[in-house]
């Protein structure tokens, strides 16, 4: 695959400036964590991922060097975080915060290299995705050293292998439920523990922002994944199914300022299009009627929420315009 000398693509730009984006937003964070984090183990990996989420930086710097394509401005240390802030968050919070976000890398990356055509790219994105499984080990042996791994539910083992033998598998609006199956559940769960992650997170990012539309889009974030949690909860109890645990408690009482409401917007906005994904995601992969409505009902509120997180980034100039295609009618119109 030698063929650095080819212009990038659409999808290689549009992954190495949402890359850039991420881990830029990603290292003001990590810089806080690391200056405030007490446990060793905890600050070790923070300062890992810190350095990965550098690494990655240059390179692609690098890359938008050579095609003379700009840097986007992003986020910076001395305007969009006060390292020296309080505690805001528990450790305990940094390492649930960290595993979820090599989940969600791993996700990524793996697509990013799926679209990958130059080579550079390509071994780019391959180096990104194997840091990141191994990121994730480190991470998770971390969490089972100190008994913090949250372990998705336990299935009975079968007598056999069987076969679905009516339509009443499909049901569930009326009557008698089937029991959930095992991707149902693994989403539920899942869906569960990442509201009451970003239940935790929308709850300290609200007693520290300084703008008061942010601090109440913030809260009625809160309230939203909290009302989700209930609900994601309340299916799992049906089948006397375990669900997560709530992390309110892992948020300190800081009310100084720590990060920009730029870089809390844009990490929030972040959380609900991976929400939006993962909601679309469960309900094609729920066979039980009830579950793709209750996802669609879900997944409505959430882009509503969506759209008016937009509006507040755009109304205080927070957004930064990611790479499109020519507008061929402005073109035109300068021309006259």
């Amino acid at each position: 695959m030698s063929n650095a000398n080819q212009s990038l693509t659409s999808a290689e730009i549009t992954q190495l400036w949402t890359t850039y984006m991420n881990d830029a937003g990603l290292i003001c964070q990590l810089e806080y964590f690391t200056a405030q984090t007490e446990d060793e183990a905890i600050k070790q990996a923070a300062m890992h991922g810190l350095e990965l989420a550098q690494s990655h930086i240059n390179k692609i710097e690098d890359i938008f060097n050579k095609e003379d394509y700009p840097i986007p401005y992003s986020f910076k240390l001395k305007e969009d975080v006060d390292v020296n802030a309080p505690r805001l968050f528990s450790d305990s919070y940094l390492l649930y915060y960290l595993h979820q976000g090599a989940q969600v890398a791993i996700q990524a990356h793996s697509v990013s290299l799926g679209l990958a055509g130059r080579e550079d790219v390509y071994d780019l994105f391959s180096d990104c995705l194997q840091e990141q499984i191994s990121f994730i080990k480190m991470v998770h042996d971390i969490l089972q050293t100190k008994a913090l791994y949250k372990a998705y539910p336990m299935l009975p083992t079968p007598e056999s292998y069987d076969f679905v033998q009516n339509q009443s598998f499909l049901t569930g609006y009326f009557g008698e439920r089937r029991p959930l199956t095992g991707t149902e559940i693994n989403n539920l769960y899942g869906n569960y523990f990442r509201n009451a992650l970003g239940s935790a997170t929308l709850i300290g990012f609200s007693q520290v922002a300084t703008n008061n539309d942010v601090r109440k889009y913030l809260v009625r974030g809160k309230e939203i994944a909290q009302k989700h949690c209930e609900i994601f909860g309340s299916v799992l109890h049906e089948d006397d199914l375990p669900a997560s645990t709530r992390m309110e408690d892992s948020v300190t009482d800081s009310t100084t300022y720590t990060f920009s409401d730029k870089l809390m917007m844009y990490y929030s906005t972040g959380l609900i299009a991976l929400s939006v994904g993962f909601y679309g995601n469960s309900m094609a992969m729920s066979p039980r009627r009830d579950l793709g409505v209750m996802y669609n009902r879900l997944l409505n509120e959430i882009l509503k929420y969506a759209e008016d997180g937009a509006n507040i980034m755009i109304k205080n100039g927070w957004m930064e315009e990611p790479p499109r295609a020519l507008d061929r009618d402005e073109l035109a119109k300068k021309k006259k």
